[in-house]
């Protein structure tokens, strides 16, 4: 080793203070992230290039963060692209992770987990219907399995098929291919209309309440997964104790799987050469126009999560009030 802690050196990008824990509590090294990263780079960069990156880092002593913006030290060689983010009113420079070499610099980072936005730079249509389901806190995973299983009967019910993911925390995640671009409204509705009619076939089991407190312990079927909204990619690490990671399961083999199972030690060798994201992804399907026209009446849920909750509160105002009143 170095004065300057360089390990090693991978396609040009120097590697330091491997053998140091990726965070406090981490339970694996820098080099486990950095190895397991390079192991599946052939497999992640595809869900990754040309598609707007957001990532979760750590720096020793501190607990992880989300970072947007490409730092101003990043090496001219890391492809980036602008837009405009109208939440925090600022152009935020994002980096695009389009091959090996600037993989394996965010890894030196302490880049742990890689959130791609689901279009990729510069699209205007959706190529995929995506549904990501989420446990109540403390929620057991065989519940989010049940869920799944709801999804999957919705979508067969219109000719669709699905691929399922571990979120590599403690929820799935569904892609359905299509087989022609879709308007991102249109993505939006007919995610909304499957969702729907999921919890419609289980509605003790699933919601689509986006408001937390209405769900109770039913798990969420979340819709709003399209445009420009990012989602974990398929070999993800998470920055969770024992770092598990996004791994893609068959539909045969969800009912006997955890997310614990799947984690940067033990992925590569499940793994082996294979890629089960890409071969068990289904056919490109059209989407059924009914399913578009009928989320198109369904409200959006946070323009209506937020009415309700102004709703709420003038409710409980007026209680107040009359309760305050002689």
């Amino acid at each position: 080793m170095s004065s300057r802690g360089v390990d090693d050196v991978r396609d040009g990008v120097e590697l330091t203070n491997l053998d140091q824990p990726v965070f406090d509590g981490a339970g694996a090294s820098k080099r486990e992230l950095v190895d397991y990263l390079d192991a599946v780079a052939g497999r992640i960069l595809p869900g990754l290039a040309g598609r707007p990156l957001s990532v979760i880092r750590a720096r020793p002593g501190q607990a992880p963060f989300m970072q947007k913006n490409l730092p101003k030290h990043a090496p001219d060689w890391i492809a980036s692209t602008a837009s405009w983010a109208e939440t925090s009113q600022r152009e935020v420079r994002y980096a695009l992770c389009d091959d090996r070499r600037t993989l394996l610099w965010f890894a030196n980072q302490r880049a742990i987990e890689y959130h791609p936005t689901l279009l990729a730079g510069g699209a205007t249509c959706s190529t995929e219907l995506v549904l990501d389901l989420d446990p109540p806190e403390g929620g057991p995973f065989p519940h989010v399995v049940a869920a799944a299983h709801l999804v999957r009967e919705a979508l067969a019910a219109v000719g669709l098929q699905a691929a399922v993911k571990t979120s590599g925390a403690k929820g799935l995640h569904l892609f359905v291919p299509l087989a022609e671009p879709v308007e991102i409204v249109d993505a939006f509705a007919a995610t909304r209309a499957l969702a729907a009619r999921a919890a419609a076939l289980g509605p003790d089991v699933a919601t689509t309440a986006f408001i937390r407190a209405d769900r109770g312990e039913r798990v969420f079927l979340d819709p709003t997964r399209a445009g420009g909204a990012t989602l974990v990619a398929a070999y993800s690490p998470r920055a969770r104790p024992g770092l598990p990671v996004s791994f893609p399961v068959s539909w045969d083999e969800l009912d006997a799987i955890t997310p614990g199972d799947f984690t940067v030690r033990t992925a590569p060798e499940r793994l082996g050469d294979a890629d089960p994201w890409r071969d068990r992804m289904p056919p490109p399907s059209p989407v059924p126009g009914g399913l578009v026209e009928e989320g198109h009446t369904i409200p959006v849920p946070r323009v209506q999560a937020m009415h309700e909750g102004k709703r709420r509160k003038r409710a409980a105002a007026r209680a107040q009030a009359e309760k305050d009143s002689p």
